[in-house]
């Protein structure tokens, strides 16, 4: 095998016509062009996810409030899991109608106001400061936050959707 065989060779790689037989296709990105530039998140499918983490960290911490012994391990917390999956429901099944964002507001409101229910109660000092106090705080913090993430963009939701609002072109 000589020089010609090997330039040969090197040529055939480098030439842009097909090879015999073969149709005409390239093998695309990421060998030939710049990757497309990603479009940014919906506003919908972001909404979507936040209250699906909130109602995720919710019913670990309602479950962790049960546990604690804030509230009583009674048949009623059943009117929990309706409210959940009512939640649920409208996060889910409703996502985009304004039944949808109305629930995923509530739902939001009823997230973000957890920790300033718990982090005023009297005993708020004694449990952050008790075995699994971190977990307790850490889903107070998080549910505020997604709770109120979830406010955010469903109200912007229900602005956006609202009645009599112009199409703009």
């Amino acid at each position: 095998m000589g020089m010609a065989a090997g330039a040969k060779g090197t040529q055939a790689l480098h030439s842009c016509a097909p090879k015999p037989g073969r149709t005409g296709r390239r093998m695309g990105w990421p060998y030939e062009s710049s990757p497309a530039i990603p479009e940014p998140m919906k506003h919908n499918s972001l909404l979507t996810i936040t209250s699906l983490v909130s109602i995720l960290l919710m019913t670990l911490h309602v479950t962790d409030d049960i546990v604690r012994g804030l509230s009583p391990a009674r048949a009623d917390n059943v009117f929990g899991v309706v409210i959940f999956v009512v939640w649920l429901v409208g996060t889910l099944a409703f996502a985009e109608r304004r039944s949808g964002y109305v629930i995923m507001l509530l739902g939001g409101l009823f997230a973000a106001a957890m920790p300033v229910l718990h982090m005023t109660g009297a005993r708020y000092g004694a449990i952050a400061k008790s075995s699994g106090g971190f977990f307790f705080v850490w889903t107070l913090l998080a549910v505020g936050v997604t709770g109120t993430f979830a406010v955010i963009l469903s109200a912007r939701a229900l602005w956006v959707q609202r009645p009599g609002k112009r199409q703009q072109q």
